[in-house]
């Protein structure tokens, strides 16, 4: 995973609460044992007029003018914007893989459900958590084509006309984004105490490393 230090990137507003896992993903596609390749298929059923499944050539796909994020003016977008309760539903972590493919480094929003926002940390996507009223305020400015620097290690929003708007996260989660590690590479930094471990373990409980002939 890299880390993830400080990000610029266009704003795509998606003006919904409550968006759920099943909507970013939808159920068909949780079939692929992949962790990769999941960006077409992301917010499927809004963001296409016809069915698909993972044989479906997306390309041959039509898209609905009406979706936010098929409007020309959010190609290349890296941040979503959005409001509360963002990733509800279902733990799929085909979502997140899904927002990250699409390309999006950033989610906004004034709350995460909680397993979504577990599975962003865990895959590279950043959830910054504003109040409501900042939510409202980026959102005014979001049409205008907003563009946003995002900095993870002073924990700021810096906006092109100046303005600042701090945040928050965790700092063991803020330390493994800068650090570029998921829960495997973090547990993994302590492989030289898991080996002296087993070792040991091996030499005061033999009988359970007996292998039958």
């Amino acid at each position: 995973m890299a880390a993830f230090i400080t990000h610029q990137g266009l704003v795509a507003p998606m003006d919904r609460a409550n968006v759920d896992t099943d909507a970013i993903m939808p159920k068909q596609y949780l079939k692929c044992i992949f962790k990769t390749g999941y960006g077409g298929w992301a917010f499927d059923d809004w963001r296409y007029l016809d069915a698909g499944d993972v044989d479906t050539d997306v390309s041959s796909r039509r898209l609905n003018p009406e979706f936010e994020l098929n409007n020309p003016a959010y190609q290349g977008a890296s941040i979503l914007l959005a409001r509360e309760n963002f990733g509800c539903g279902s733990s799929r972590e085909h979502a997140v893989w899904g927002i990250r493919d699409l390309g999006f480094k950033v989610i906004i929003a004034s709350s995460f459900a909680d397993i979504f926002y577990n599975n962003c940390f865990n895959n590279g996507v950043l959830p910054v958590r504003l109040h409501p009223e900042q939510i409202d305020y980026l959102f005014s400015l979001a049409g205008q084509g907003l563009w946003l620097t995002v900095d993870l290690a002073q924990q700021l929003i810096l906006l092109p006309n100046g303005e600042q708007l701090a945040f928050q996260i965790e700092p063991k989660r803020r330390e493994k984004m800068l650090q570029g590690l998921d829960n495997i590479a973090t547990t993994l930094l302590q492989r030289r105490d898991i080996l002296l471990f087993e070792s040991r373990h091996q030499t005061s409980h033999p009988y359970y490393f007996l292998t039958l002939r």
